[in-house]
């Protein structure tokens, strides 16, 4: 039977991280948007800075699944 604690602490693993990582590419995303719009040149800079912030979500992920695996 499995603990109620282990699907919770794999849940706040993943969630926080997706929260944080919502968080950091909203503020990303509209400062980009004002950035764009005054130099184009800078788009791919802004692509770049976009996508960081996303392995906080796939390391949120992988803990998660670490979690589940490594219990049974």
């Amino acid at each position: 039977m499995v603990d109620w604690a282990i699907p919770i602490g794999a849940s706040i693993a993943f969630g926080l991280g997706a929260l944080g990582t919502g968080f950091a590419q909203a503020r990303i995303g509209s400062a980009g948007a004002g950035t764009i719009a005054e130099k184009p040149e800078t788009s791919g800079l802004i692509i770049v800075l976009e996508a960081i912030p996303e392995t906080m979500v796939i390391l949120g992920f992988v803990v998660a699944a670490m979690i589940i695996i490594m219990v049974k």
